[in-house]
């Protein structure tokens, strides 16, 4: 992968990308519930009776190609010797060894035991696929027994059998690309507890009250980091004695800045170990996860470790502290998974000869009124739902579960046939209210008040129960940043999932749903006032500030076209 295409971050971003790149976005293959090119599937014989192809790594990313490998389920125990591999070019025989269950078979053993957790044998024979494309073949004598075809492999991707927990699901299972090591979380839900639930910039009191709380363990991931506040709090934790890690993304938007540089430089200086996600080995596009397990508290948010975000100084977001030892410990999880992978390198290692970009402007300083009060609450059940892993199919389920109402708050929407989009459609034609609130800001204003128009042209055409507005602040915040959901007034989703392709089905995203009256309550009213106050259409909504023509006619270009990548994330390969 490169670290110089669009992106998936910021929210200044969610909308305007879907105008700007509609034309080149992938529907991309990693999705769970997007139907993957057509591939071939194995051989005719049951899965329990015969050995099958069930992944290819061809085109790995080392120098040559070195360490493809083919992997093949055996389901019972056989002699190898029996067997080869063939391509149309050359055959290669496997090893003389007894084998069962998976192997992967490499003209590189040595280098392929680095990539795959799988028994790794080496082919005497060499067999090197194609990165345009190939046809292999499993063969025992003059019998082809299962087969698997794939075309343009992706740097660093493995092609495999897709399946709900595993590679090798029924013959014939569809095939994606799915990055090399990419993880497979599945939903995790923990019983009853408390929750503080807030939103910004009315109460940015709370992510760092998270952190100072910390006895044990901090755990921050983050896209962006840029708050001195919050690396404040985090070094005083570390000379407290607690364990403290950093996870960021490592080319955002537009890149890293000088300012977050100098900040990330004093974390690692005070004793605080920085991780950077990206590079060739990256398995996701962008790490967009904004989160921290504090000890047994898992704190999940839409905002970014930055003064407009977490600082309260901008940004609309929603935000919970789940205090749960079990969801604390599932984020950890993901944590580890992500901070142990291949493509997390040091912040020393990696920002060493690095030029960094400068500050856009001076950081957010602006400040508003507490109009909506955090409130501690209980919840009935949390789940954590991770994306590319499963977030998409669980929000389609929550909204294809939706009796009475869908509250929906957005920076923008992808696309009109955006899968979500398409499930509170299908919700309002079964008579489920619906209201969808998107930013006003100047660089998603056009698209999405096209959608608007365009939601509420089929409203009005279907006569569904269906409402779409632009977001009116009225000084109450500058932008939404929001990724929010509720449901029925009783089950709210909060997290980093912006609804586009990208977001779901490329970028490691984190968020939580929250099920229980009094926190679904807590949500539906946070959107409620921000939906009365944006009623009159918002005249003038999304445009910039008079005091601030000068400054945008200067950089109008380059901000324009950073803010619409940022907002879509779509791909960057």
């Amino acid at each position: 992968m490169s670290n110089s295409s669009a992106a998936i971050a910021s929210d200044a971003t969610a909308a305007v990308r879907s105008s700007l790149l509609a034309a080149v976005v992938l529907l991309a293959v990693v999705a769970p519930v997007v139907a993957p090119p057509a591939a071939a599937a194995a051989g005719n014989a049951p899965k329990d009776a015969s050995p099958e192809i069930v992944a290819l790594y061809p085109n790995p990313v080392t120098d040559g190609d070195s360490g493809e490998f083919v992997v093949v389920e055996f389901p019972e125990e056989a002699d190898a010797s029996n067997w080869s591999l063939a391509d149309g070019e050359s055959v290669a025989s496997l090893p003389n060894a007894t084998v069962s269950g998976r192997v992967a078979l490499s003209p590189d053993p040595e280098v392929a035991r680095n990539q795959t957790d799988a028994r790794v044998l080496g082919l005497a024979d060499d067999l090197a696929l194609a990165n345009g494309g190939e046809r292999v073949e499993l063969v025992r004598g003059n019998r082809t027994i299962s087969t698997a075809t794939y075309e343009d492999a992706p740097e660093g991707e493995r092609w495999h059998r897709a399946g709900g927990t595993g590679d090798g699901e029924a013959i014939g299972a569809a095939w994606r690309w799915t990055p090399l090591g990419a993880t497979d979380f599945a939903v995790r839900h923990a019983g009853p507890t408390e929750v503080r639930a807030f939103v910004l910039p009315d109460s940015p009191a709370v992510p760092l009250e998270t952190l100072r709380r910390a006895d044990r363990r901090i755990l921050l991931a983050g896209y962006t980091f840029a708050s001195p506040r919050v690396a404040d709090a985090l070094a005083s934790a570390t000379r407290r004695g607690v364990s403290v890690r950093v996870l960021v993304d490592g080319a955002p938007v537009g890149g890293l800045t000088r300012r977050s540089a100098k900040i990330l430089d004093s974390l690692v200086a005070r004793g605080v170990e920085v991780r950077v996600l990206g590079g060739p080995r990256a398995r996701y596009d962008f790490h967009h996860a904004k989160y921290a397990v504090a000890d047994d508290r898992a704190l999940v948010m839409t905002e970014n470790w930055k003064p407009s975000g977490t600082g309260g100084n901008a940004s609309r977001g929603w935000g919970a502290v789940v205090r749960s030892e079990e969801t604390a410990d599932q984020l950890a999880a993901v944590f580890r998974a992500d901070a142990g992978w291949r493509g997390a390198t040091p912040w020393s290692e990696f920002s060493r000869g690095q030029s960094f970009t400068a500050a856009d402007g001076q950081p957010a300083s602006e400040s508003f009124p507490s109009e909506i009060a955090l409130e501690n609450t209980k919840i009935a059940k949390s789940s954590v739902i991770i994306a590319p892993d499963n977030a998409e199919i669980a929000l389609l389920d929550l909204l294809d579960s939706a009796d009475e109402s869908i509250r929906v708050q957005q920076v923008a929407v992808g696309d009109r046939r955006h899968s979500l989009l398409r499930a509170t459609l299908r919700a309002a034609r079964r008579g489920v209210e619906v209201e969808i609130l998107l930013s006003s800001a100047w660089y998603v204003e056009e698209d999405n008040r096209a959608l608007v128009e365009w939601l509420n042209g089929m409203a009005e055409r279907e006569n569904l129960p269906l409402e779409a507005r632009m977001a009116d602040p009225q000084g109450r915040y500058e932008k939404i940043h929001a990724k929010g959901v509720v449901v029925d007034g009783e089950a709210a989703v909060v997290g980093s999932l912006n609804w586009n392709n990208h977001s779901a089905r490329e970028n490691r995203e984190v968020s939580v749903l929250l099920r229980g009256e009094e926190v679904g309550g807590f949500y539906a009213g946070a959107f409620d006032a921000d939906w009365k106050a944006s009623a009159d259409g918002a005249e003038g909504a999304g445009r910039v500030p008079v005091g601030l023509l000068g400054a945008v006619a200067v950089g109008a270009v380059v901000a324009l076209a950073v803010a619409k990548r940022e907002v879509i994330f779509e791909k960057r390969r």
